[in-house]
């Protein structure tokens, strides 16, 4: 018996395909929607119900009219931070009145709850904490992060003035299968598939800067959790290690087996430190990650591995 119908916005991409993968397995009946710009409909079980709908779209709410979710997950997104950067009216234009569409067809069509992926690093920015949690001041230097925390505030004032019931998870750096290589946070996608196709790898600076990386595994059992609390916060989803870009890179390579070297190019000019504490979703709710590093960049390079592999036989015939 289903536990209910969950649409999930943006479930064609990295990190929504995994989370309809979990909603589905645990009894939830879904519905995606995703205008495929970046996720990809093959990341879908092929009776899954999907519709090919920008979010902005009033399209939009023909889907919620005829599909009448209970809850909504909410992952899609204009998701490139340089982009955001040369045009922050186009990332306004998606994720805050893309968002506001959401969650106004929530209210309407009586949704009882919304979940929403915010950013970690790119709301805190270069913070003095380390591993930086909830509470810490929000100083978000992109456009990008700019409207996450804007449509974080809108959330909490749906539920403030409309009732809509909410959880917010930000991420840290998120990897894993399915991850776009073409991204520019996908640093182990990145690595993973330039080595299988023996293209040259530039790391920016000399390589120390550090990210809190999360398996995708690990951030959709997160989502999960909060989903199904009866509490509505906020909460960082990470791992509270510190990894360097060059640790990335020689544990993908070690997993591939090769014997290959980075170029170090320019000057790193980025955040040089983002690591969230995961404590209060730890002892709220219970969730901490149970993916080693290792093991998770293994995983994803296997999935990049197989696929570079399909994409070769495809070749040949």
């Amino acid at each position: 018996m289903s536990k209910g119908k969950i649409l999930v916005t943006g479930g064609a991409g990295f990190i929504g395909s995994h989370q309809v993968d979990l909603l589905i397995k645990e009894g939830y009946k879904v519905v995606v929607v995703d205008d495929l710009s970046t996720g990809q409909q093959e990341n879908l079980p092929e009776s899954l119900v999907f519709y090919k709908v920008d979010i902005r779209d009033a399209e939009l709410a023909e889907v919620f009219a005829k599909e009448k979710p209970d809850y909504v997950f909410h992952f899609a997104a204009q998701i490139n931070v340089n982009r955001s950067v040369d045009d922050p009216i186009f990332d306004a234009d998606v994720n805050i009145i893309g968002s506001l569409n959401v969650l106004d067809n929530c209210v309407e069509h009586g949704v009882k709850k919304i979940m929403f992926s915010s950013t970690g690093g790119a709301l805190y920015g270069e913070a003095e904490t380390i591993p930086t949690p909830e509470d810490y001041p929000c100083t978000p230097l992109s456009p990008y992060g700019i409207a996450k925390l804007a449509v974080e505030n809108y959330v909490r004032f749906y539920f403030e003035q409309k009732g809509l019931s909410y959880g917010i998870t930000r991420y840290a750096n998120v990897y894993g299968p399915r991850q776009n290589s073409k991204g520019e946070a996908g640093v182990v996608a990145i690595f993973a598939e330039k080595m299988l196709a023996g293209e040259p790898i530039m790391i920016h600076g000399e390589g120390h800067q550090t990210r809190d990386f999360v398996y995708v595994g690990d951030v959709v059992a997160a989502n999960l959790c909060v989903f199904q609390s009866d509490k509505n916060d906020t909460y960082n989803v990470g791992t509270g290690r510190q990894t360097t870009v060059n640790e990335i890179f020689n544990m993908v390579r070690r997993s591939l087996d090769l014997d290959f070297e980075p170029k170090h190019v320019d000057v790193f000019s980025g955040q040089k430190v983002s690591c969230l504490s995961a404590e209060k979703i730890k002892q709220n709710l219970g969730w901490s990650p149970k993916t080693k590093i290792e093991e998770g960049v293994a995983a994803t390079v296997e999935w990049f591995a197989t696929k570079s592999s399909d994409l070769r036989v495809d070749l040949r015939r």
